[in-house]
């Protein structure tokens, strides 16, 4: 496996999203998306193929978001989730953003909380604007 902080180009970004079944957004929402990214990590398989990524969004002072976290079907639970993972958190460690943030998808919150992050009281602070979750597949 090659990890990096390179993006992969849009075209790769979008055929994640298709091969997980994540949403259905046009190529330009991807160009656009990793034009706004702070940090990008990749994963690739020794063919080269995007097989994982995760992607932060941050004013780069005070607070850092992470916004995608996907790995392929075929490649989960070998590990390369909570690798990407780490390597953001250190990222952002390492900028001086200590304060990492998610909204984690509908049955994955366990993930993230063995790799340190907390469940939000629910009283906390998250919410969706209305008609959002139309444009995801299954994720709801």
């Amino acid at each position: 496996m090659d990890y990096s902080f390179s993006a992969p180009t849009a075209m790769e970004f979008k055929a994640l999203y298709d091969e997980t079944g994540w949403a259905d957004w046009p190529l330009d929402h991807f160009e656009r998306a990793l034009l706004g990214s702070w940090v990008v990590c990749t994963v690739r398989d020794d063919a080269g193929r995007l097989i994982g990524m995760g992607r932060f969004i941050s004013n780069g002072a005070l607070h850092a978001f992470v916004t995608e976290m996907i790995v392929t079907e075929q490649t989960r639970g070998a590990a390369i989730g909570a690798e990407v993972l780490a390597r953001l958190v250190a990222q952002a460690r390492h900028r001086g953003v200590e304060d990492v943030q998610l909204f984690a998808a509908r049955g994955r919150a366990e993930f993230y909380e063995r790799h340190g992050f907390e469940r939000r009281p629910e009283s906390g602070p998250g919410m969706d604007v209305e008609g959002v979750r139309d444009c995801y597949r299954g994720q709801s």
